[in-house]
């Protein structure tokens, strides 16, 4: 395939979809990674596109592929969270078989479980310690542990979440658009949480309102996959039929 037949592809992949990585580029063009990643980088000196770590997004996106920290991230939206952790935890039914994703808004959800028989699932290791030593039923998924968000990813957690089919998830985003749907800065992190999805009967996003209009770097769901619960209307998303704006909820 030519160069231009490439770049032509590439393009109109991203206008359809806000974002791209170079995995699913390579498999669509049954082409080599260095060769996407060479077509990537000469659109985004052109300006045709902005190059982030692991693909591309839309020149002009609000863009961002920095990660925060756990602890960072423990300061930030306190009082948003809780309010959001405490209405997804209420979800929760006794018999329901949970993935819990690795993140500080799904952290904060421990403290409001009640459905004392139900059973999780989690990536994250702080979390599966808390749900023990409330005398939760708990599987931690074995894998590499990612530092900066102590989220356990790889190939092997991949594989052991396949073999699981939950009744609900719940999962964390760095940013939410239309568009680009859920988003998160680390390739391997995303391809763990699109799996748990993928094996979910319902899927929950927790995220306060900042995280709408913002894109990371990789997608792992599209914006019609889950139900959002965020703490407060966002321009724009009002009329979304799957988002839960928990305070309305609670009136």
């Amino acid at each position: 395939m030519l160069t231009q037949q490439r770049h032509e592809i590439i393009l109109k992949l991203l206008k359809e979809k806000g974002s791209i990585t170079v995995t699913e580029v390579r498999d669509l063009l049954d082409t080599s990674e260095s060769t996407v990643r060479r077509d990537i980088t000469a659109l985004d000196k052109e300006g045709k596109l902005e190059k982030v770590f692991g693909g591309a997004v839309e020149a002009g996106q609000k863009v961002t592929a920095h990660e925060y920290t756990v602890a960072q991230k423990n300061e930030l939206n306190c009082d948003a969270k809780r309010k959001i952790a405490e209405y997804a935890a209420s979800l929760i039914e006794p018999d329901d078989f949970i993935f819990l994703d690795a993140g500080t808004t799904t952290a904060h959800m421990i403290d409001f479980i009640r459905a004392t028989s139900a059973v999780f699932v989690t990536n994250a290791v702080a979390h599966a310690q808390r749900l023990a030593s409330r005398g939760f039923k708990v599987i931690l998924v074995g894998g590499e542990l990612k530092s900066s968000t102590e989220a356990v990813v790889g190939n092997q957690a991949i594989r052991t979440i396949q073999e699981y089919h939950f009744t609900k998830g719940f999962f964390g985003t760095n940013g939410v658009t239309r568009r680009s749907g859920c988003t998160t800065p680390d390739v391997n992190e995303a391809v763990t949480k699109k799996t748990a999805m993928e094996q979910c009967r319902q899927c929950y996003v927790l995220c306060d309102a900042s995280k709408f209009n913002s894109i990371s770097s990789v997608t792992f769901a599209d914006f019609e996959k889950p139900i959002f619960i965020t703490d407060r209307k966002v321009p724009g998303y009002e009329k979304s039929k799957h988002i839960i704006v928990c305070e309305t909820e609670r009136k």
